[in-house]
């Protein structure tokens, strides 16, 4: 999955450190999830939306959004 985590933590001039501080997790769980190593339990996707004040898709999308269109 891919993400714009990166992108929002830096609009915030936030370390990956603080993020997770923010929404509970390590700085190194908020490098994988933006590095796309890893993807965030539904709970913590719902913190970071709530945190950056956006939807959920505003901030992840699937890697190939055509593949699963019909």
């Amino acid at each position: 999955m891919k993400n714009k985590l990166k992108v929002l933590r830096a609009e915030r001039d936030w370390s990956q450190e603080e993020l997770g501080k923010r929404v509970g997790v390590s700085r190194q769980a908020i490098n994988a999830i933006e590095r796309g190593k890893f993807d965030p339990s539904l709970s913590l996707a719902f913190n970071l939306a709530d945190l950056f004040n956006l939807p959920i898709e505003e901030i992840f999308f699937r890697n190939d959004p055509d593949k699963d269109r019909t």
